[in-house]
């Protein structure tokens, strides 16, 4: 879908495009572009092929480049999405700036919060006859944005930890391994957007002045505490994951120590009655159910022996702690002092 925006009294108005003043600038805002938008924009507004499959490509990096043929510059970078309905809620998609003529034009093959946030009139003292400024807040938001969904992520990994000690179920591990990838995702774009910094400052395709070089540099410092936000987090999460891994190899040797304990109290009566079932004469042969009570009885006393020797006494479940096991010593006997006496 393509709008297009032009200032009046300076917000953003959306209008047709025969209702568009040939004099003023123009934005075009093409989101979730289509196959009939693609069209229009590498026929009308000579957008190169390339250029349009690097833009809608969720995977391109952020970059800067100038297109001799077609008197363009081309500008990409990276933005955050939130999308509640899919398994990954947090992603980065490229978005592509053309600075053409009269026109501004930005194509991303999604919607996202800092696009809503420009259609919206949310940026103050926005101005789109000022091409470098109009980019640099891109960036701006940008960060403002990676650093609202990363305490968001943060929040959220907390909730996720509380539910897992209570229970470890899947479900929670693989939200836990979807946050993970969210924090990989933007840290991997923040990076993007901090060469894409470094080149702005560099390049002489743009033209900045001392304004547009103190937001670029306050840019500069967003971006550096987001990515540093971002690796901390993923550590964070790194140890996390380690120390649920622990819990459930834990629990897991918890329970097999105690089926382990179950088998040997359940094993005696096999050995009794697999004893008295040999043919080979034995007692109360010939003793009716006298006989057979009895090797009941001796099932039910050696499998209650096991039971307290294993399960009782905590041998197969959990180790006692050192200083709770008898004929130990905690303390070492004091030595008495000896008054010195002095020679007068």
């Amino acid at each position: 879908m393509i709008t297009y925006w032009q200032q009046n009294k300076g917000k953003l108005v959306a209008k047709d495009e025969e209702e568009l003043d040939p004099a003023a600038t123009t934005w075009i805002d093409a989101r979730c572009v289509t196959s009939d938008d693609i069209t229009i924009l590498q026929t009308k507004y000579k957008v190169d092929p390339e250029h349009m499959l690097d833009i809608l490509d969720p995977d391109e990096l952020s970059r800067i480049e100038y297109n001799e043929e077609e008197d363009y510059i081309l500008t990409i970078l990276r933005l955050p999405v939130f999308s509640p309905g899919d398994d990954i809620s947090y992603f980065c998609t490229p978005l592509g700036i053309i600075t053409y003529g009269k026109f501004f034009i930005t194509i991303c093959w999604t919607d996202c919060e800092v696009l809503r946030d420009f259609a919206a009139n949310r940026i103050k003292e926005l101005s789109l006859n000022d091409f470098p400024a109009f980019t640099i807040r891109f960036l701006a938001r940008a960060d403002i944005t990676f650093l609202r969904y990363l305490k968001e992520l943060n929040r959220r990994a907390t909730t996720i930890q509380n539910e897992v000690l209570r229970s470890v179920q899947n479900h929670e591990l693989i939200q836990l391994l979807n946050i993970q990838k969210s924090l990989v995702y933007f840290t991997t774009s923040l990076k993007s957007n901090q060469l894409l910094l470094e080149k702005l400052r560099k390049t002489r395709l743009i033209k900045l002045d001392e304004e547009d070089q103190d937001w670029l540099n306050d840019v500069d410092i967003d971006n550096r505490q987001a990515m540093e936000m971002a690796d901390t987090y993923t550590d964070i999460m790194a140890g996390m994951n380690d120390a649920f891994a622990s819990v459930l190899s834990n629990n897991l040797n918890i329970v097999m120590k105690t089926m382990t304990g179950w088998n040997l109290v359940l094993m005696m009566p096999t050995i009794v009655t697999g004893y008295f079932g040999i043919n080979v004469p034995l007692p109360w042969m010939h003793s009716g159910w006298t006989g057979a009570l009895a090797v009941i009885g001796i099932c039910i006393a050696f499998s209650a022996v096991t039971y307290v020797f294993f399960m009782k006494r905590q041998i197969t479940v959990v180790a006692k702690p050192r200083h709770q096991r008898p004929g130990r010593k905690n303390s070492r006997p004091r030595r008495r002092r000896k008054n010195k006496k002095t020679r007068a």
